[in-house]
């Protein structure tokens, strides 16, 4: 019994250092590098769900990639995959960037995917979310040289993220990362880096591409599947990778984080059943401190990753407004 648990454990070790699998077509016509991404947290399904329903249709011939590439990543962090949990060690999704002496698990795929990353145009990554709500992608920055995260592909990416088919866009996400920082170091809690709130999106702009994040919907819903499934054809489409009609945008709602309600201290909570993309009212309640002191909106707008389990120093939901972009 013994010696069949050490072999075990070996077999789990070799398997958390075993090959990453990617599938790649290359159409015969110049065109651009599409990379799309699924299960970098491994219990979102959708992604590997919707991918490999695209490479079959490429491989029986339903689908041609005529011009540029397509690399297909179905399972972006195969260890939690196999157990089937958000994260391997630590989060792929965090601080991704190349680490030249990698500390775990996360480190050593990261490393890999950013090699990848760098060898294509643009990135879809696709996702899944706790809870109920409807579809939504988000986007990267405006034009610009700051320090922040310099982009300078704003069109292209709006763009992008506007052919997917569904029907909400939220941009902000790095600019409220360093709020979310200075509030921590506000509560005196342990300090976070901005590395922190790099993941494949950002490493992507880093990179020299564009790159964005679909959110099909619930982690459970089998019709995540369907919007991973539809998003990567109107991808293909958008690029010219495949010969067919330029998909219709079912875009209705563009967001801008500009806050985050952090949990300060246990018993913060989240008031009400809120869903991503929620419109709130003007002073509408958005939260409770454990005090019973309320949190309200500061302006009409709207509710964004509600977390009903938010631990002191995490963001009890996040609070955006229309944005004034045009895409």
């Amino acid at each position: 019994m013994a010696k069949t648990t050490q072999n075990q454990a070996k077999h789990d070790a070799g398997l958390d250092d075993g090959p990453l699998e990617s599938v790649r077509f290359t159409g015969l016509k110049a065109g651009p590098k599409l990379i799309v991404l699924g299960a970098v947290h491994g219990n979102e399904t959708c992604g590997p769900n919707a991918i490999r329903r695209v490479i079959e249709q490429c491989r029986s011939g339903e689908l041609v990639i005529r011009r540029g590439e397509v690399t297909f990543v179905p399972v972006t962090n195969p260890k939690a995959y196999r157990q089937k949990t958000r994260e391997g060690d630590r989060n792929l999704n965090r601080d991704l960037h190349e680490k030249p002496q990698p500390a775990d698990y996360e480190d050593r795929i990261g490393n890999r995917i950013c090699a990848l990353l760098r060898q294509h145009d643009a990135l879809l990554d696709v996702h899944s979310f706790r809870g109920e709500g409807e579809p939504f992608v988000f986007f990267g920055p405006e034009n610009n040289s700051g320090e922040l995260e310099p982009f300078r592909l704003a069109k292209a990416e709006g763009a992008f993220a506007a052919c997917l088919g569904v029907p909400v866009m939220i941009h902000g996400w790095l600019d409220n990362y360093a709020r979310l920082i200075a509030a921590r170091e506000r509560l005196d809690l342990p300090r976070l880096s901005l590395t922190e709130g790099y993941g494949t999106t950002e490493y992507m702009r880093f990179a020299g591409g564009y790159g964005v994040t679909l959110e099909c919907g619930s982690h459970d819903d089998p019709a995540s599947v369907e919007v991973g499934h539809v998003a990567i054809l109107n991808v293909l489409a958008h690029l010219g990778l495949v010969d067919a009609p330029a998909p219709k945008s079912k875009l209705r709602t563009v967001i801008h984080i500009t806050e985050v309600i952090i949990c300060e201290s246990t018993g913060d909570r989240v008031e009400g059943d809120w869903k991503t993309g929620d419109a709130i009212a003007a002073g509408q309640i958005i939260a409770r401190r454990a005090n019973g002191e309320p949190v309200k909106a500061p302006s009409p707008g709207f509710i964004i990753f509600p977390n009903a389990n938010a631990k002191p120093g995490e963001g009890i939901c996040y609070f955006g407004v229309k944005s004034d972009r045009t895409l």
